[in-house]
């Protein structure tokens, strides 16, 4: 496990490290949240810059994220005109330290009956464990919860890299990346990786329903990414470890039995660590043959070399690439892409860096991911967050916090 972290760790220096293509695109600030952060090193060597953000049924743009002073905050903001952001405000997490970096981000969703959760990954003392943390509120986020732990699993292993959502039907399911399977210390069995459990609430997140293991043997440190199917339910994709050593995506519905698992990507990137970069999945409901979308990052042999990108692919509804439609974003730098779609339209976003000059991108396509044109959105230098996208209807935008605000760019196809 050591080995394992470390490796992560060096790859996400690198990672950091690589980017470019500087042009200015419109933008607007919370500088309030964002310059705090940006001028401390309150608990961390780096600001913690990583967001959560949710279009509310109203319409209005929230942010959920950490301040300089590792206090948990939302601020929300109106769409569709120059943007009026909230004063941040403050939630009470207690005691609580929360993950705020990366992969690791605090995430806001909201349902129906005024329902809106925020969840995070609390670390606990020994290293690379958690639990999953959540705050409820009933007015459509005028108050929270103080904050609860959402498995019944209280073992201080890892509970971590948590993801959440409301299906069509108003249920929240919760997923998250879970060791609690591993074999005890000096026995001779093996388990790869680790494993997605997740559970389910009826009622908004006052009650949940017991902890279920959606698969074993998914990687340990990356994003899992949820989308809905025609009929509402939820779907998902993680990395994955596929004969022990082999990094791919796996693809599977929420509600199935264990170990019901489709491949979704076949890069055959053969490594035992966590790249620290997880999948994006989209409902492709525009498209012929219906499917998803989805966005990930692998290494695969081309020609006989390794050739590191972050790839685009539809997949049939059953989680199955369809082979012919696999390309590499335009961008030899691209990381940490995010995708989302509405019709035939789909939007990818990506941060592309070089130095401390970092580039917001976005590839958007019109007709289902047949064909996309390429946007440069924004630019920053210094230390930024990974980009997301937020949808309601057909309203589509993406939200870049840097060390000096929280950018917020229209999705314009």
């Amino acid at each position: 496990m050591k080995i394992l972290n470390r490796w992560c760790a060096v790859w996400g220096l690198v990672m950091a490290g690589l980017f470019m293509l500087p042009q200015a695109g419109a933008q607007v600030a919370a500088k309030d949240a964002s310059q705090l952060a940006a001028t401390s090193q309150h608990r961390h060597q780096r600001p913690q810059l990583a967001i959560g953000a949710a279009i509310a049924p109203d319409g209005h743009l929230w942010v959920v994220g950490l301040n300089a002073l590792a206090q948990l905050f939302v601020q929300s903001t109106p769409l569709g005109g120059a943007l009026q952001w909230s004063e941040a405000r403050i939630l009470n997490t207690g005691a609580d330290p929360i993950a705020a970096d990366g992969e690791s981000r605090p995430k806001i969703v909201f349902g129906p009956q005024g329902w809106a959760v925020i969840s995070y990954t609390m670390p606990l003392a020994k290293p690379y464990t958690g639990f999953i943390r959540m705050l409820r509120s009933s007015d459509g986020g005028q108050t929270f919860s103080a904050p609860f732990t959402v498995h019944q699993d209280r073992q201080e292993i890892t509970h971590r890299f948590d993801s959440v959502a409301f299906d069509a039907q108003g249920v929240l399911h919760t997923l998250w990346v879970d060791k609690r399977d591993q074999p005890p210390k000096g026995s001779a069995q093996k388990y790869a990786g680790a494993a997605i459990y997740r559970n389910e609430s009826k009622d908004g997140g006052m009650t949940f329903g017991p902890d279920t293991k959606l698969a074993d043997h998914s990687c340990e440190c990356c994003r899992i990414g949820l989308a809905r199917n025609p009929q509402g339910q939820l779907q998902a994709t993680w990395r994955h470890v596929f004969d022990s050593s082999t990094r791919d995506h796996a693809f599977a519905s929420v509600g199935a039995p264990a170990n019901r698992i489709t491949r979704s990507t076949h890069d055959d990137w053969q490594i035992n660590a966590c790249p620290h970069h997880g999948p994006g999945l989209a409902l492709n409901a525009g498209g012929h043959p219906t499917g998803y979308h989805t966005v990930w990052f692998g290494i695969r042999k081309v020609n006989g070399q390794d050739q590191a990108a972050v790839r685009y692919a539809r997949l049939n509804t059953q989680g199955e690439p369809l082979t012919e439609t696999v390309r590499v974003l335009p961008d030899a730098r691209a990381e940490h892409a995010d995708v989302l779609a509405d019709g035939p339209n789909v939007a990818l976003v990506w941060r592309s860096s070089e130095g401390a000059q970092t580039t917001l991108k976005a590839w958007l396509s019109t007709d289902g991911g047949q064909k996309f044109t390429l946007k440069t959105l924004g630019q920053t230098t210094g230390y930024n967050d990974h980009p997301r996208l937020a949808q309601s209807g057909d309203k589509m935008v993406v939200i870049w916090r840097t060390h000096q605000e929280i950018q917020v760019h229209d999705i314009v196809f």
